[in-house]
């Protein structure tokens, strides 16, 4: 029978036979081998484009309140119960093997329960094959990866996946691209979350006091839809997103001691810039400038260049741009193409190659009392790359170095200087 099984999940697909043959058959063997042990777990899935990691996060502290044997496995971390697990994954969606293994770890020390942040990437190369989710939940669909799946539809087709395979299937209503996913969602049962669906007085309140980004409030509504599914009540979910105490490199403070404020987000897509723009230029955060640091990364969606610089330059009074993971591309050649289109707001933006240094610009001499800086695109990483080679980078360590008066290098070149 497993041979069957096998055998039509690769006639029916229409993606490209490796990813199929690599990740069903390795799949299927590393069930085998670990005693099929996904069959005994509760997974909750959540995909999108952007809030995924918070959003994942926010439901296993909801899911942890409510006192389920849960575990979480994401793109910033993994934990089984409230320990760490380093499980060196350098990817949101880990192989088969190292997902199942992740399974039965949690699985032997008595969890039940699982929250997995997952990819389109991952899904599309069969990575979470064999794994029915209790319930699926996908925070939005905008521009993103379109170097991988050439269009936005065969996008939507990549995230359906995982939605399709659950029991029940949360969308967001609200999002541009809502009937696109949802035609090609096959779940059982299909639920949909906005800012206009009706909750207890008590929620919307517990929602809007502890999350002022509305873009997170929408977040806290999926987590909401989906910890329902599983039996959570109102009080438990109360608890839980009170004991939420954010994620790194997500709409991060940093404290620098400084009569202006500095910010480090994960926002590397135009939605994500759009949005964290839009929420720090609010007058009760910035009285004054609002000074956006950002970059784009080689090897990766081109086509948005463009687009995340005119969001950034009109966003923003003042944008540097500056390096994100260059890798063996040009750092010029891809401010360059940041730069196109901008029109009148070409006035706004400065271009600083070296990003230690766009940071020390930032806050050493344009900042002023009242300002607020953002230095989006890497969030909790904690390096870049350069050429094919990691360099230790992290952008919130970067900051405090710079505050206490120490002016570090992204560049390794200028670090051997």
């Amino acid at each position: 029978m497993g041979c069957d099984m096998i055998k039509m999940a690769l006639y029916k697909a229409k993606r490209p036979y490796h990813f199929m043959k690599t990740g069903v058959l390795n799949g299927w063997r590393a069930q085998m081998q670990l005693g099929f042990p996904e069959k005994n777990i509760i997974v909750l899935a959540v995909t999108g484009t952007d809030g995924k990691t918070t959003s994942a996060t926010m439901l296993y502290e909801v899911l942890k309140a409510a006192g389920k044997k849960v575990a979480l496995l994401t793109t910033v971390a993994a934990y089984i119960g409230d320990e760490a697990i380093d499980t060196g994954f350098h990817v949101t969606s880990p192989q088969p093997r190292d997902l199942l293994t992740f399974i039965k770890r949690m699985e032997q020390e008595g969890y039940d329960t699982l929250v997995l942040e997952v990819t389109s990437h991952g899904l599309y190369q069969y990575r979470t094959w064999g794994i029915t989710p209790r319930v699926a939940g996908i925070t939005n669909l905008t521009h993103e990866h379109l170097d991988y799946h050439l269009k936005l539809d065969e996008y939507a087709k990549a995230k359906s996946l995982i939605l399709s395979s659950a029991q029940t299937a949360v969308l967001n209503a609200d999002d541009e691209q809502y009937k696109l996913v949802k035609k090609y969602v096959r779940s059982k049962r299909v639920q949909t979350y906005s800012m206009d669906t009706e909750l207890p007085l008590s929620i919307k309140t517990a929602i809007a006091t502890r999350f002022p980004e509305p873009f997170n409030q929408l977040n806290a509504r999926l987590v909401y839809s989906m910890a329902r599914e599983v039996g959570v009540h109102d009080e438990q979910y109360i608890k839980g997103i009170t004991q939420f105490t954010g994620i790194p490199g997500r709409v991060e403070k940093i404290s620098v001691k400084k009569p202006y404020q500095v910010y480090v987000d994960f926002a590397h897509t135009p939605n994500g810039l759009k949005h964290i723009l839009s929420h720090l230029r609010q007058p009760s955060i910035t009285k004054g400038k609002l000074i956006c640091i950002v970059g784009c990364a080689s090897k990766r969606d081109t086509s948005k260049r463009p687009i995340m610089g005119q969001i950034a330059a009109s966003g923003a009074d003042i944008a540097i741009f500056t390096a994100e993971d260059p890798r063996e591309e040009d750092v010029w050649s891809i401010i360059r193409q940041m730069k196109e289109n901008l029109g009148k707001n070409y006035r706004n933006v400065i271009s600083i190659a070296d990003r230690g240094e766009a940071i020390a610009f930032a806050m050493n001499t344009l900042a002023q009392k009242g300002d607020t800086i953002v230095v989006c695109g890497k969030g909790h990483e904690q390096s870049m790359c350069y050429g094919r080679a990691e360099y230790p980078w992290n952008d919130a360590d970067a900051i405090r170095s710079i505050a206490s008066g120490t002016l570090v290098y992204s560049n390794p070149e200028k670090r051997n200087e």
